[in-house]
This record gives structure tokens, C-alpha cells and sequence, in this order.
């Protein structure tokens, strides 16, 4: 099948919590896009072309315009079309405390989860005090959560699709601990993403594209 020449081509990778950010800003703003899933170990010669760092997500939107940070994908796509006016268009204090939201998560919790990660992974004996150094920013989410439905207001935004999937991960390093653990706003948050009929769809496993050539538009119309 011939490929539409006018959609942008995504490159994806299923779980990885970039491109599923990525994933989720893209399907917000109701624009399709050509996805093409990878793997890391065996990346397109077309993705290493347009973006020689290699890495996931990587939108090319047209020979001269090629976004490969996550955030960058979904702000690009909220900007061209925002239905669910995710950006708080209305309020031109938000945005600015929703990427320093986003930023503090990128650096700091990633930091810190990934040092959490790795020690529950190999039986370190500091697991707990690198739990306690995510916890630092779940709290933030609870405490924000305690006061609004969503993150920002009592409306989604950008905060809370960008940050599903970071926090879907910090679930799962330790469940038992997490479920019995004083964040039942996260819990109950995280939990009305994960049971939804977005979060299937943006999830959805298409077969990987290096393998079918198989043409996949992905979007919501």
C-alpha cells in the first residue's frame, strides 16, 4: 500500500514511557500520524537518517522538521489541535507550571526511580531510601490530587498524559508496598488512565514495522 505522503512518521517503541507520552499527546489532539514500531536493537536506516541519535520518540513531520523529544512531539501536536484544551489555553500562568511540573519529573524522579528500579532489581539493602526519594515527587502528585480531580485543575492537562507512564512504572517495582501506600489520589488517578479505553488504544501492540513494512495509521479522527 502506498503511504499517504501528508502524515508525519512516527517512530515508536510500545512501553517505552517517552514514546508513550509522545503516544498519548498525538492521540489528544485528534491528529494521525504514520507509526512505525521499533526496536532499539534494530533501528531503521529512515530513523537513523532523520535523526542520527537514534532514540525514541522520533516524529518526522517533514524532510526539514524532525522532533525527537518527547515532550517537543506532544506540544507540537496540542499546538496544531487541543479539543480537550490540555494546554489551559485560558490561563497563560498554567502552561509554564505545567512544564516545570513535567522538567521536575524528567530530571529529578527519573533520577531517583531509576536508582529505585535497580535496587529492588538486585536486592539492595537502600531500595527503601531510594523509594523515599520518589516519594518526594508522588507526594507533590497527591497533595495536588487532594485538591483538584487532575493534577493542574479539576480539568486533564498536559501534566497528567505526560506523566501516566513514569508513574505506571514506579507502580510496578514494588506492588505490594504500593498499593497499601498512603497515595490513594495517585492510585485512583493512575487507575482511571490504565483502565480506559485511551489508554488501550494508545497501548495497542502493532506488529513491528522493520518485520511487515505493514502501513499503521495511528489517531484519533
Amino acid at each position: 500500500m502506498k503511504e499517504p505522503t501528508d502524515l508525519p512518521i512516527l517512530y515508536s517503541l510500545r512501553n517505552c514511557p517517552y514514546a508513550m507520552r509522545a503516544r498519548f499527546g498525538i492521540f489528544k489532539s485528534k491528529q494521525q500520524v504514520i507509526l512505525r514500531d521499533i526496536v532499539l536493537s534494530n533501528k531503521p536506516d529512515e530513523m537513523i537518517a532523520a535523526s542520527p541519535k537514534g532514540e525514541v520518540p522520533t516524529l518526522v513531520v517533514s524532510p526539514s522538521l524532525v522532533i525527537d523529544q518527547s515532550l517537543e512531539v506532544m506540544l507540537w501536536a496540542l499546538n496544531k489541535s487541543d479539543p480537550n484544551d490540555l494546554l489551559h489555553s485560558g490561563n497563560e500562568t498554567v502552561l509554564p507550571e505545567m512544564l516545570k511540573l513535567i522538567e521536575d519529573f524528567d530530571i529529578g524522579f527519573k533520577a531517583a526511580f531509576d536508582k529505585y528500579s535497580v535496587a529492588k532489581r538486585y536486592h539492595d539493602d537502600n531500595v527503601e531510601q531510594y523509594r523515599q526519594n520518589c516519594e518526594v515527587y508522588i507526594n507533590d502528585l497527591e497533595q495536588r490530587l487532594n485538591k483538584h480531580a487532575f493534577l493542574m485543575s479539576e480539568n486533564e492537562s498536559l501534566a497528567d498524559i505526560a506523566l501516566i507512564s513514569f508513574i505506571r512504572k514506579f507502580a510496578k517495582v514494588e506492588r505490594k508496598w504500593y498499593l497499601q501506600s498512603p497515595y490513594p489520589k495517585v492510585r485512583a488517578w493512575l487507575n482511571s488512565y490504565l483502565q480506559s479505553a485511551l489508554f488501550s488504544k494508545v497501548m495497542k501492540e502493532y506488529p513491528l514495522w522493520l518485520e511487515s513494512k505493514e502501513l499503521i495509521i495511528f489517531g484519533d479522527k
